[in-house]
């Protein structure tokens, strides 16, 4: 139980949960592009990060984009995806992932979490070809910057003929096996959005093998212009390029990004040994196989430490008690000390707008079940972790002073 009077000292000035680490290079590319005058959704910029973006990704071809968001609306046009097909997709992620599956009029069916890697469950998946087999598209996310199971969603996607969208957003520069996220499927979609691990305060990245997706991209991209002396359409496109001058800001942070995971790895070191002894766990991954880039920070408390805790659809209520804490809390005991963390993210299936899509779990259909639990464990993974989980700051320019406070006061919750 937090107590207030601890007076823990707020900080000057506000930490925020993660901020984009400028550098000059962004400034260099930023000026060039305007002294050139390639304002545009041309210009070396974008030629650059295109090239830099594949060579790291491991892929042949990539397409610069306006947002990642707008990077799996792509993805989705190139799976073919028509009005009322189902795709299976990752639970607990940001709606991002979800939503172009409706701009295309797919129906996103949400497959439950496992606790390894705090992804995409393969048994659930599993479960779900068993009840829609006629599915040919997964959606899979690597939270908050850990690789999911992805060679073994992999191997069950090509058991069932069925083609991977990876939803690498978070993960740019984890690997698994040694080999890039966003490399193991059809497609890959990667994130330069204002707080990533590398920035250009907006701009995605779509990756690929195929030239030829490539090409349809950049021409879907640019309003599906057919090559006329006129403006000529044949197909519906969207205005998606990416901006030659947000370009210039990722093509100057791109040669920190191993820097810029190494930071975010030291944070997350000193949040696991400084709260070790808590009755808490941090996101997890798996340490033999994958190395993720440390995105975000987040732990999950132990069900006996949890004090008592209702979420609603906007508010949140806990009863305080000795020696337990609830997310709610901890959060509010960091915001007293003005820094940010946040809950993890709701898993779709609860969210209000999809509360009708199917949601498999790995014994079946997740939906109108009479209790959260069963012997042996929780039923819905993605929402227990949501009720015991919360992101930590995160931010790599935060000091090991600043930490340290947070960790005092995230200890004083359990007081």
């Amino acid at each position: 139980m937090f107590n207030h009077v601890n007076n823990f000292k707020p900080f000057k000035k506000h930490l925020c949960l993660s901020t984009p680490t400028m550098h000059q290079e962004c400034f260099d590319y930023i000026k060039e592009a305007y002294e050139t005058n390639w304002m545009s959704t041309v210009g070396a910029n974008i030629d650059e990060v295109e090239r830099i973006t594949a060579e790291k990704v491991g892929v042949k071809y990539c397409v610069g984009l306006s947002a990642g968001t707008a990077a799996l609306h792509m993805a989705v046009k190139l799976a073919g995806i028509c009005p009322g097909q189902k795709v299976f997709c990752s639970d607990m992620t940001f709606s991002a992932t979800c939503n172009p599956i409706a701009y295309e009029g797919g129906v996103p069916v949400f497959i439950d979490t496992e606790y390894d890697t705090w992804n995409m469950d393969p048994v659930a998946l599993e479960k779900a070809f068993s009840i829609y087999p006629d599915v040919k598209v997964v959606m899979t996310a690597h939270l908050y910057g850990t690789p999911g199971k992805i060679n073994e969603i992999k191997s069950i996607c090509n058991k069932h003929g069925a083609v991977i969208i990876e939803d690498a957003a978070e993960s740019l520069g984890a690997t698994y096996n040694g080999r890039q996220t966003g490399s193991f499927g059809m497609v890959g979609c990667l994130s330069a959005n204002g707080n990533k691990i590398i920035t250009g305060s907006a701009g995605g990245m779509l990756v690929t093998n195929s030239h030829e997706d490539a090409e349809k991209v950049k021409k879907w991209s640019t309003q599906s212009r057919e090559a006329a002396s006129w403006y000529q359409h044949e197909e519906i496109g969207y205005n998606y390029r990416m901006s030659n001058v947000i370009a210039g800001v990722i093509r100057g942070q791109f040669p920190y990004l191993e820097e810029h995971i190494a930071q975010k790895r030291a944070i997350y070191e000193r949040y696991k040994e400084g709260l070790k002894d808590l009755p808490i766990m941090m996101n997890p991954y798996d340490s033999k196989n994958s190395m993720p880039n440390f995105w975000l920070s987040a732990l999950t408390i132990n069900r006996e430490a949890m004090c008592r805790q209702v979420l609603g659809e906007r508010e949140a209520l806990y009863i305080p008690e000795h020696g337990k804490s609830c997310p709610t809390e901890i959060l509010e005991a960091i915001s007293s000390i003005n820094a940010e963390g946040r809950p993890i993210w709701k898993p779709m299936h609860a969210q209000p707008i999809y509360m009708n899509n199917p949601f498999i779990v790995k014994d079946g259909n997740g939906r109108a079940r009479t209790n959260a639990y069963i012997e042996g464990g929780c039923l819905d993974i993605g929402m227990d972790i949501f009720n015991r989980g919360l992101c930590l700051p995160s931010d790599n320019k935060m000091t090991v002073e600043q930490q340290n406070r947070i960790i005092e006061v995230i200890r004083a919750c359990f007081e």
